[in-house]
């Protein structure tokens, strides 16, 4: 597991999977350890995949100041990153809350990602955000059998929780994250809660995180391909806003994964490996 001091001498892990050029993966949680990923429904077999560990998850060291987990700090570890490993620009995938780091990222450094891949993104940095009638919708499309007349019942009741759902309806709620409810996402979930720095989530978007009009004004400089992929069955972010967030880009491509959920990579490998790998070979 190599390991690299940023900015800031907080030491970073990351891990390398895989043959080919890099592709440089941020996780989500937010601040999930970069284990959860995997290898990316097979995308190893073409390329070499660079998952950084965020400070204060898996292998990376706690940082002196924990003000630094807010994500517009987090963009300097990327950059150092990018340094560290050589990189004139790089190819970069983003995962769920990191969409925000990749989107923040790519606004200060344009010039450094060559293509970027935003995987059922959240979008809080540029001002995009599902409602709760969107998320609904979404989930309440999959009603009629067991588990997930549970799962959404435990989710209405997250939404009227109001920011503080129990633990347990959290969990109940999390099988609708997955296009498959099989042994592999149960395996998937369960691994979630030991992975993911609760203390540093909550400090990850907050105040002064993010000024989404001058963020907008950046990416219109950002001269890269963007793939934006959803999943059909992602109840949040909401697979109807994949279209508005590849429009804040020059050259921005929506896609959404038939019967996939919050971790597409895993509801369909094959499909899912070879469309974010034609994106990388040719930017379409």
């Amino acid at each position: 597991m190599p390991i690299f001091d940023t900015y800031d001498g907080t030491a970073l892990a990351y891990h390398v999977r895989g043959e080919g050029e890099p592709l440089v993966c941020l996780p989500g949680g937010p601040m999930r350890a970069s284990a959860y990923l995997g290898d990316l429904g097979g995308l190893t077999a073409g390329r070499t995949l660079i998952l950084l560990d965020a400070r204060g998850t898996g292998g990376s060291a706690v940082p002196a100041d924990t003000s630094t987990y807010r994500v517009d700090h987090q963009v300097a570890d990327v950059e150092a990153l990018r340094l560290h490993l050589g990189l004139e620009r790089m190819d970069l995938l983003v995962h769920s809350a990191s969409g925000n780091l990749g989107l923040l990222y790519a606004a200060a450094h344009p010039e450094r990602v060559r293509r970027l891949v935003l995987l059922t993104p959240t979008s809080w940095a540029v001002d995009l955000e599902s409602t709760p009638e969107q998320s609904l919708e979404v989930v309440r499309s999959r009603s009629g059998a067991e588990p997930y007349d549970s799962a959404i019942a435990a989710y209405e009741r997250m939404l009227a929780a109001d920011g503080a759902p129990s633990p347990q309806d959290r969990r109940e709620a999390m099988v609708l994250a997955y296009g498959r409810w099989d042994e592999r996402a149960r395996a998937h979930r369960d691994a979630s809660d030991g992975e993911r720095n609760a203390a540093a989530a909550a400090l990850y978007a907050g105040p002064g995180a993010f000024d989404p009009r001058a963020t907008r004004a950046a990416l219109r400089l950002f001269g890269g391909e963007a793939l934006v992929l959803a999943g059909e069955l992602d109840g949040y972010p909401a697979p109807g806003l994949a279209a508005e967030l590849a429009e804040l880009f020059v050259r921005g491509t929506a896609e959404i994964q038939t019967g996939a959920g919050h971790f597409p990579w895993l509801d369909d490998a094959e499909w899912f490996a070879a469309r974010v790998e034609r994106f990388l070979a040719t930017g379409a």
